[in-house]
């Protein structure tokens, strides 16, 4: 595979996350919705209110749309905007987690559970304990752990935080200061709350030094994922502003990771959100840009390529423009 396949045409959808379950591969993703909102850095002009979850049986088949497993309005705590999602499965029982701002505009993670993939999901009654920012990405590391990965810049309210608190005025530190980083929290065993303190994800460069926050082209954004090739863990995330899909490498989901390298260069549209995952034997990147849409960035589609490594283990870049 390729060349990429756009996987839902009958409506727009961003932010895919991709994993298998039962052998089938399940996406989770946002709804665009033309919400008539002007563009702006803070992303209100992103006002998605309920997923629809996708299923397909092998590469090329048919894509099954399951329909709405989860709606703003069904959430107990919810204000608005349902951004970016991702699910996990444990003892049978599947997660949906979610970022959405509550009643006080304030973005938090919700967690909802379902018997079967595609859901539909119930949610909790109240956000997950000192979770805040946004796109959750959940990782099973097979050993019974599961670890939360979340964060982003500007209108994910990442740059409103230090140390797990909110601080009077958010800003981004001086260009020649680290940057923010990620965020990373092992999951209770009931996948319902954080079993700790969230801890910052160090990405550094080739001399063992953190990214600093002028480093654009490199330094974390949005968009956190974590999978596991060849005894490596892999951190990949977006770059923002710059529109770059990156990737580090470390020896624990905790990292540190050292930077080493693009998978996908800027696509149509403002941003870049993506998953990565096996199936048969070969491994995909899930991602999205604005092309059916004639290039409007809130309107966008997902599409999936196959991703390779070289022999070193480094991912081969994509071109963002096929």
């Amino acid at each position: 595979m390729k060349q990429p396949r756009y996987l839902v045409k009958e409506r727009y959808s961003a932010d895919p996350s991709a994993h298998v379950f039962n052998g089938r591969i399940y996406i989770y993703p946002s709804h665009d919705v033309d919400a008539g909102i002007p563009e702006n850095d803070l992303g209100d002009h992103f006002d998605m209110r309920d997923y629809h979850i996708y299923s397909l049986d092998s590469i090329d088949g048919p894509v099954t749309d399951h329909g709405v497993a989860l709606a703003v309005k069904d959430i107990p705590w919810a204000g608005r905007q349902l951004w970016a999602p991702d699910a996990a499965c444990k003892n049978g029982k599947y997660y949906l987690y979610f970022p959405l701002k509550d009643k006080t505009d304030i973005f938090r993670i919700g967690v909802a559970v379902s018997d079967k993939p595609e859901g539909p999901f119930l949610p909790m009654e109240n956000p997950i304990k000192g979770s805040y920012s946004i796109d959750p990405a959940v990782y099973d590391d097979g050993d019974g752990k599961f670890y939360m990965y979340f964060g982003g810049l500007w209108g994910g309210q990442l740059q409103r935080y230090r140390s797990n608190k909110a601080i009077e005025c958010g800003h981004e530190p001086a260009d020649h200061e680290p940057a923010l980083c990620p965020k990373v929290a092992l999951l209770t065993a009931d996948m319902l709350e954080f079993a700790e303190e969230p801890k910052d994800v160090l990405i550094l460069d080739e001399e063992g030094q953190p990214l600093k926050a002028g480093d654009h082209d490199r330094r974390f954004f949005e968009a956190a994922w974590l999978h596991k090739y060849n005894g490596k863990y892999y951190f990949s995330y977006s770059t923002g502003n710059t529109h770059f899909l990156c990737y580090a490498t470390g020896d624990s989901p905790y990292g540190p990771f050292t930077y080493q390298g693009q998978i996908l260069t800027p696509v149509l549209g403002w941003t870049s959100h993506h998953s990565i995952c096996e199936f048969n034997g070969k491994w995909f990147l899930f991602y999205h840009d604005s092309v059916p849409s004639g290039g409007k960035t809130w309107l966008r589609s997902i599409k999936m390529i196959e991703l390779e490594y070289d022999q070193t283990g480094k991912i081969k870049t994509i071109d963002g423009m096929l």
